[in-house]
């Protein structure tokens, strides 16, 4: 049961740092009942959260089946400075009514996936306002300057002659603080966070709290496009509270490779069960596509209901088969298992299978309106829409 466990929470983890402190807290749990604590922390600077937020979310579920109860740690107080994390100027503040509002709104989405009888929501607002100007200068002496500095993203603004507000160094202490005040056995958090982990577990042993906390890594989801981190200024998120049909047409349109990523860190399914699943693909016994309405279907019942996940599906196709198939279309019947190059050739709307390749290659070729990236593609028994551009469509009866 033990070895479960820690491989369930490992899962799609890119570090831990004190493993032997996590197995301790789970082997206890497991053998006593005995409970842990687990904190994760978020800045209410935008209304919604998106599945990228639900990366940890996830993880922080995979604790509580394990003895773990959850700090979840809205920064009602950092989120006025705001993590300059990864940012290349200062952010720019909120107010107190709009963090206010957001934080309202994070609390009635995580409960889509924690257990709220093991979760306690706090604002580190608690603790920090009653620190007072002594407090926050003493924090202030638990780390250097040259240290902050030697941060990338502190570094690269400060040799590019790009501005560094005082409250920016301050923002790390106060992630650190809170660790300090709730006394947390583990933090998880993002690989962009790393710095700032690493200053809990700094300042706990500053503060003699009795014990430093381990750090769980998650990477960082990436949006639509596969390449850059899912992110609602850059317009490549899936929203918890997009509409179900919305959510559903958004994970269908992204690329094979990346379904598998998002497989790992947002199913519920285990890594044997997606380990068969890709076995399936990997040998055409099962369609890329039908993998990845799985996928779509699991996240939109989740945060909507079956009910409405099945009627996104539907919807979907009858929208995309309206738009973009038309309604005469030649057919020709195969005999399978059959190459895609050859198939598209055979169905004379490519005129060579050199030309097929090439064609995928530029992502012009779709089946069952969805881009084939394969070029090894094999097409067992069934129907397919095959696609060629916008305008090159023939049915192909494989049998």
């Amino acid at each position: 049961m033990l070895e479960e466990a820690l491989q369930e929470i490992s899962r799609g983890s890119s570090e831990i740092i004190d493993n032997e402190r996590v197995e301790k807290l789970v082997k206890r749990f497991l053998e006593t009942g005995e409970t842990y604590t687990v904190k994760a922390g978020f800045d209410p600077t935008a209304p919604d959260l998106h599945l990228g937020h639900t990366v940890l979310l996830q993880k922080l579920a995979a604790f509580q089946k394990f003895g773990g109860r959850i700090q979840f740690l809205i920064g009602d107080f950092t989120a006025q400075i705001g993590d300059p994390t990864g940012k290349s100027e200062t952010r720019k503040q909120l107010t107190p009514e709009k963090i206010k509002e957001n934080s309202v709104s994070y609390t009635e989405q995580v409960f889509k996936i924690l257990d709220r009888e093991k979760t306690e929501v706090v604002f580190n607002s608690e603790w920090i306002n009653p620190l007072g100007a002594v407090g926050m200068l003493e924090l202030t002496t638990q780390y250097n300057v040259a240290r902050m500095l030697e941060r990338d993203d502190f570094e690269k603004r400060y040799k590019g002659g790009v501005p560094i507000s005082v409250s920016e160094f301050i923002y790390p202490l106060l992630q650190g603080y809170d660790s300090v005040f709730l006394k947390s056995d583990i933090e998880i958090g993002g690989t962009d966070q790393k710095f700032n982990l690493l200053m809990g577990r700094h300042l706990q042993r500053a503060y003699e709290v009795g014990k430093e906390q381990a750090v769980l890594m998650m990477p960082i989801l990436e949006g639509l496009d596969g390449v850059q981190k899912m992110s609602k200024s850059l317009n490549n998120y899936i929203g918890v509270n997009d509409e179900a049909n919305d959510m559903f047409g958004k994970i269908l349109s992204i690329s094979d490779d990346l379904m598998w990523r998002y497989y790992e860190l947002l199913s519920s399914k285990s890594l044997t069960e997606i380990a068969e699943i890709k076995a399936g693909v990997d040998n055409s016994s099962l369609h890329p596509k039908k993998v990845k309405e799985s996928l779509a279907l699991e996240i939109v019942e989740r945060f909507h209901s079956k009910e409405l996940a099945d009627g996104a599906k539907i919807e979907f196709e009858k929208v995309h088969a309206k738009s973009q198939i038309p309604t005469d279309i030649a057919e020709f019947e195969l005999e399978g298992p059959i190459w895609i190059a050859k198939a598209l050739q055979e169905c004379k709307i490519s005129p060579s299978t050199s030309q097929s390749r090439r064609d995928i290659k530029q992502g012009a070729v779709k089946i069952d309106q969805i881009k084939v990236e394969d070029e090894q593609l094999q097409l067992e028994t069934g129907e397919y829409i095959l696609q060629v551009g916008k305008r090159k469509f023939a049915k192909a009866k494989v049998k």
